[in-house]
């Protein structure tokens, strides 16, 4: 959890933000070596907090996270960091552990099967959790056996081609790990198109993983896996722990400046608790610290980028204009770069488009409702199905909602809470596929049957 990681660290001073070294490469990794862009075309990189161009990037990990990302140093150092370490350790230790089967079929034979790489991969992260999004993706195909050609943010390239110098100097095989940064609808497209690549995983927009399935059935009928959009619904029962479920629920909305796929971004509070539940969220969204990201008081730095301020902003001014009541924040918080003050809307109905859509940003959004059943039917009434949380002291009603709700994973009395051993992925819109444990070895190979004639079978 945020709010106990961050406690841990033994400080609380402000640090200077880095200025860029020119030890950071900024070119294409391709073949264990560094090129540029065949066309000669850069595109800038810029740190959210001020604005201002770090350094022109061709089509140390935490400090270069927070300056290229916006998000809190101490978040980085404490939560996405360390979350890298344990996913490229679980995934090293599989390495000679992915197993066959032998199969007793009819007659004199002897049958096996095998699990073998399925050879080039394409993979293309977001710039929301760029470090972590890249070990999620290296971590299986690596084990397996594979080749990988990586498309990184164009937002957030910097953390991904630190790893690639790491790659290189400890000695991968020429050409095992490709680093390509580039635009979505060059770089992306050509990697999803291309013939020689057998597989794309892909995390980010539901309308790109549109595209990419779209290209992949046009080409080489390509193995697809997909972790898209979400709009995830967390419920707030009235015999819930009050004070713990409003944390929670602020944590799920607010982490890393509400940009994380499966945000809690629909909070469902049964009617006996709701006027509380709301006037303790409003208190708690106000108390959010929000500043310079290498302060480690920090608590919410800046958005990605530009755009999606002014994203975030329009759906702030939908949702006034609907007829949501804003109970607090909705504004800019800082005169300078892209920081956005933590919004509690309240009131919300169904049918507003704050409800509907994935406004990724420091927007929450409270509904009422009554019963169970009403719960489960509004809150299954989207084109996501990413995630789901559930706060109550009955084990009974947390399995009849976990058991009704249509989403990859399901919380109770917790969020955001992953471990590199379990399955992460969404139903519907939200995608196909899965990452993480075992699971997420599946799709990165293919199942060979071997079968054997044998003179006489003696079983």
């Amino acid at each position: 959890r945020e709010a106990r990681t961050v406690q841990n660290l033994h400080s609380r001073t402000v640090r200077a933000s880095p200025a860029p070294t020119h030890s950071v490469k900024a070119t294409l990794f391709i073949n264990n070596e560094w090129h540029d862009a065949i066309s000669g075309k850069t595109f800038p990189t810029v740190n959210p907090a001020t604005g201002e161009v770090i350094c022109q990037v061709a089509e140390a990990d935490v400090e270069l996270e927070t300056l290229d990302n916006g998000k809190p140093y101490a978040v980085a150092f404490s939560v996405d960091v360390p979350m890298v370490i344990k996913c490229l350790r679980y995934y090293a230790g599989w390495a000679d552990k992915w197993e066959g089967k032998t199969i007793p079929i009819d007659g004199d034979y002897f049958c096996y099967t095998r699990h073998e790489p399925v050879g080039v991969c394409g993979q293309i992260i977001p710039w929301n959790f760029p470090l972590l999004m890249q070990a999620w993706k290296l971590g299986p195909a690596l084990a397996t056996g594979n080749t990988v050609v990586m498309k990184v943010a164009e937002q957030t390239p910097l953390t991904a081609l630190y790893v690639a110098s790491l790659i290189k100097e400890v000695g991968f095989p020429d050409g095992v790990v490709n680093i390509v940064p580039g635009m979505g609808p060059t770089a992306g497209a050509a990697i999803a198109k291309h013939m020689d690549v057998d597989k794309v995983a892909f995390t980010g927009s539901t309308e790109v993983g549109h595209l990419i399935q779209q290209a992949s059935g046009s080409s080489n009928l390509k193995r697809v896996t997909l972790e898209l959009g979400g709009k995830s619904p967390n419920i707030i029962l009235s015999d819930a722990s009050l004070e713990d479920a409003v944390e929670q629920s602020h944590f799920a909305l607010f982490f890393n400046q509400g940009q994380c796929c499966c945000a809690g971004s629909r909070t469902y509070v049964q009617a006996d608790v709701y006027d509380e539940f709301v006037e303790r969220s409003v208190e708690r969204a106000r108390r959010r610290v929000v500043g310079n990201p290498f302060d480690l008081k920090t608590e919410q730095g800046p958005q990605v980028d530009q755009e999606q301020f002014n994203k975030i902003l329009g759906y702030i001014s939908v949702g006034k204009r609907e007829g949501a009541k804003l109970m607090c924040g909705g504004g800019v918080a800082a005169d300078r770069g892209y920081f956005i003050q933590p919004t509690v809307f309240g009131d919300v109905q169904d049918n507003m488009t704050i409800a509907r859509e994935e406004i990724f940003g420091p927007v929450m959004q409270i509904l009422k409702f009554k019963t169970l059943e009403e719960v489960i039917t509004r809150a299954n009434d989207t084109k996501y199905g990413l995630a789901a949380a559930v706060f109550t002291k009955d084990i009974d009603k947390a399995n009849y909602l976990s058991n009704g709700l249509r989403a990859g994973t399901v919380w109770i009395n917790c969020y955001d809470v992953f471990g590199a051993q379990a399955p992460f992925g969404g139903y519907k819109a939200s995608g196909n596929g899965r990452e993480l444990g075992e699971y997420g070895l599946e799709s990165y190979t293919e199942v060979k049957t071997v079968t054997i004639k044998v003179p006489q079978k003696n079983s």
